[in-house]
């Protein structure tokens, strides 16, 4: 070959690397098999997370981006999951914009001034991305660290946010919280819209941070009726996927007990809908029109149970998956403490091989 014909006819470039396997599920794009993560992957399940979180407070652990870091990274390293979820919490945007709460060990959050009235709201600032920096550095080192490992950045979505800081902590039945939302919607619509603004700018640093999807948590909108939902949540959940933007990354939809709510947890505006464990995933997908990707949905319970029965579970809940346009493989709620992390191990080896 002569200089000139090295010149004319360069050397072929190499294909694109193809995109992971979470987010082209979460496109839809046909995959070999589900991709797999676990809600509450990184945590109490765990024995090294224990052991480095000793003597640190929740809220401290969620602030400091070299913990933040080591705990996200220690299931991918341990399990081979198919993609990271952000350490955190779902108040830290609100203790960071101000709020008086407290992550209290076998409670949860505790807030020190529930809101109850106008007031109370008006009293709610914004959340500054400079209030958020310490996560937006562990976003980057994470994303430095996982290389073509996604990383799933996440918020609470405005309702649950709301029944915390109306309940004082956690409820069982939300009554203070739907008592407000019916009695006071003025009250209640100002409150949502400003969490709304600060569940958005919190995954927005983390999707500007290198967070290649998100995922909204409503974990107790499965309280709620179908015309209340759409009524008092909906347009502010909206609101928060609407703030990421032309060019957002893949985002997740999730409840508890959301079955009847599906379709309309779907108008939000996310690509993938999750799905808890009490309805069968080929169900859910009809729901919401067979177009959208589902997430789910083994009971996190059947984890403590004997292998035969966990295998058989898992290779039900793929094959109901295959109903829907795009299926991730995860539990139909977080990794329960006492799980045998092995067990989740194998799960991850057994979807893959599917």
């Amino acid at each position: 070959m002569t200089p000139d014909q090295a010149i004319s006819n360069p050397p072929a470039a190499a294909p694109p690397e193809p995109e992971p396997l979470l987010l082209r599920a979460a496109k839809g794009e046909q995959v070999d098999h589900p991709p797999v993560w676990f809600m509450r992957q990184a945590g109490r399940s765990l024995p090294e997370y224990r052991e480095l979180r000793a003597g640190t407070r929740m809220l401290e652990a969620c602030r400091t981006p070299d913990l933040v870091t080591e705990i996200t990274l220690q299931p991918v390293r341990r399990h081979g999951v198919d993609a990271a979820i952000l350490f955190s919490d779902i108040v830290v945007p609100l203790v960071a914009a101000g709020l008086d709460i407290e992550i209290v060990p076998g409670t949860g959050p505790v807030v020190a001034s529930p809101i109850s009235d106008a007031a109370d709201v008006s009293k709610i600032r914004g959340l500054d991305p400079a209030d958020i920096e310490d996560i937006a550095v562990a976003v980057r080192q994470l994303v430095a660290e996982l290389g073509d490992v996604p990383l799933i950045g996440f918020a609470g979505a405005p309702y649950t946010l709301a029944s915390y800081l109306i309940e004082g902590g956690p409820s069982k039945d939300h009554a203070r919280t739907k008592a407000l939302m019916h009695s006071r919607p003025d009250v209640w619509h100002a409150l949502l819209g400003k969490l709304a603004l600060i569940s958005a700018v919190f995954v927005r640093v983390q999707v500007d941070a290198g967070a290649s999807a998100i995922q909204l948590f409503d974990s107790w909108a499965g309280g709620l009726s179908a015309a209340d939902y759409a009524e008092f949540v909906l347009p502010h959940s909206q609101g928060v996927f609407a703030a990421l933007g032309p060019a957002a990354v893949p985002a997740i939809h999730f409840g508890v007990g959301t079955g009847e709510l599906l379709d309309l947890m779907r108008r939000a505006g996310a690509n993938v809908v999750g799905v808890d464990w009490r309805i069968p995933l080929d169900v859910a997908a009809e729901r919401i029109g067979g177009r959208t990707p589902v997430q789910g949905n083994l009971d996190p319970a059947l984890l403590l149970a004997d292998w035969p029965v966990v295998e058989a579970a898992v290779r039900r809940i793929v094959a109901e998956g295959r109903r829907a346009p795009g299926h991730i493989f995860n539990l139909g709620h977080g990794v329960l403490p006492e799980t045998d992390p092995g067990v989740l191990t194998r799960v991850v080896e057994l979807v893959h091989s599917l």
